[in-house]
């Protein structure tokens, strides 16, 4: 019988690792080689990243994304806390920035993919120094985490390893280019990354930014750019001893003089990881058209712009087709899997600490 449970745990781990593998392969064959959607353009920018601190690595398998400044038309920007989810296999975020150009600061939207591309220069902290990734790497089909970096519990997390990292930008910029921005460029190595195979922001990531999106405590106007929820240990987890406080304002907080909606640029259709494109969840999808002074004129553009934005819809929304309905429900398989089996080992280890504690305590009452 002990034989049985010993070998079972690997061969579990075994098939679950090569049915996440296999989803993984089967999600980002189906993804476009770019994300497409409407861009958010805003004139003024993001405050500062405020300080905080990372939630210990809630189990294996869990990846860092960090946070950021979303954008609300309504009342401006409000802070998605930075979280850990279940990663797809072998991939590895890059998050989404907000950049420079044109008179605006427009948003370049987070990707998975088997490499981190170009994120801004944003120092995001945790293993987003500016460029690429040092929190962690994939080995076969576990992820191995840098302790030197990242949060986590050895008791958890085996999978575990030592680099000491040295990040040269300290600041708490929250955007590329521009007054005050981070100055640099993409690499050409970067630009390769960028147009590699990707993948859109998971639901539970675009679930996470819109309950951000739906907190008053999290938006700049209400905390001056010091949110009291920085970062939870699981998305959507707004509550609880797993959520941790902003330590500050990474610069002080300047009030806009303008009203968002004042603020609020004009969309456009844009294609490519470099190029602005919508926040991961946040669909303030709203068309601004130039005044016109014929009445002919204003009517014409009003048809074009409803047809526009039915095309639009339609590219941006379109309908899984059965390949797609196949890997969103093996995925939806798999990380319920995922789920249980870190039950099962969590379980298991209290198990063994209390048989620990009993046996320190007889030995003490000896």
């Amino acid at each position: 019988m002990k034989m049985k449970r010993s070998v079972r745990g690997p061969i579990v781990g075994l098939v679950l690792g090569v049915l996440m593998l296999t989803v993984s392969v089967l999600s980002l064959s189906t993804a476009s080689s770019a994300q497409m959607g409407i861009g958010i353009s805003v004139r003024i920018g993001p405050p500062a990243l405020p300080v905080y601190a990372q939630p210990i690595c809630p189990g294996p398998g869990f990846f860092w994304t960090p946070g950021y400044w979303g954008w609300s038309d309504e009342d401006g920007y409000y802070w998605v806390p930075g979280t850990w989810v279940i990663a797809p296999v072998g991939m590895l975020w890059t998050p989404g920035y907000w950049g420079w150009g044109g008179g605006f600061y427009a948003w370049r939207p987070g990707y998975w993919g088997r490499h981190v591309g170009f994120y801004g220069g944003i120092n995001y902290g945790y293993g987003y120094g500016g460029a690429g990734f040092f929190g962690g790497e994939w080995r076969g089909g576990a992820f191995f985490y840098n302790r030197s970096v990242v949060n986590v519990n050895v008791t958890n997390v085996t999978n575990v390893y030592n680099r000491t990292v040295i990040v040269n930008n300290t600041r708490n910029v929250s955007y590329n280019g521009g007054s005050g921005g981070i100055d640099v460029r993409p690499t050409r190595q970067e630009e390769e990354y960028g147009r590699e195979p990707h993948r859109a922001a998971l639901a539970a990531q675009t679930q996470h930014e819109h309950a951000a999106s739906q907190n008053r405590q999290l938006f700049a106007s209400e905390n001056h750019g010091r949110p009291a929820i920085a970062a939870t240990a699981r998305p959507g987890e707004f509550k609880g001893h797993n959520v941790e406080r902003s330590g500050g304002a990474g610069e002080p907080y300047r009030k806009p003089k303008i009203t968002p909606q004042e603020a609020r640029g004009p969309s456009a259709n844009y294609r490519g990881s470099e190029t602005p494109a919508r926040n991961g969840g946040n669909f303030n999808d709203r068309v601004i058209a130039r005044p016109e002074n014929r009445e002919t004129r204003n009517r014409e553009a009003r048809g074009n712009e409803a047809r526009s934005s039915e095309q639009m819809s339609s590219r941006n929304n379109p309908r899984p087709n059965r390949q797609e309905r196949v890997v969103q429900k093996q995925e939806r398989v798999a990380q319920k899997q995922a789920k249980a089996e870190q039950k099962r080992v969590e379980k298991a280890n209290r198990g063994q600490a209390k048989a620990e504690q009993k046996r320190n305590a007889g030995e003490q009452r000896r």
